[in-house]
């Protein structure tokens, strides 16, 4: 299992513009090997809101496949060419590997 996790700073009162992208239906619920998505807001400190959006692949050859897709990558050049909103205030992304995992033991 492989996740992806975008980090999304934003002026406090616009988190909801972020959670609204990634709650749209999208192509990405139809590409192999993509197992779910997920979108958390922090409450707002100091005038900031944090997004952090998770996203989940079966493997890292699944992402890779994502990533290199026609679909993807036609999305990453619209946003490039889409002026940065003013409310924005810093992203990053990173990609982890699943290495342990514990679910509830009834008992």
């Amino acid at each position: 299992m492989m996740m992806e996790i975008k980090t999304y700073v934003v002026q406090e009162g616009h988190s909801d513009k972020i959670v609204q992208g990634f709650s749209e239906p999208g192509a990405v619920e139809k590409a192999p090997g993509f197992v779910d998505l997920s979108v958390l807001v922090q409450k707002p400190h100091k005038g900031e809101e944090e997004v952090v959006v998770m996203i989940r692949w079966e493997s890292k050859e699944a992402w890779k496949q994502w990533e290199l897709s026609d679909v993807h990558l036609a999305g990453h050049r619209q946003a490039r060419e889409e002026e940065t909103p003013e409310w924005y205030i810093s992203g990053k992304t990173g990609h982890y590997e699943l290495k342990a995992k514990k679910e509830p033991n009834p008992s």
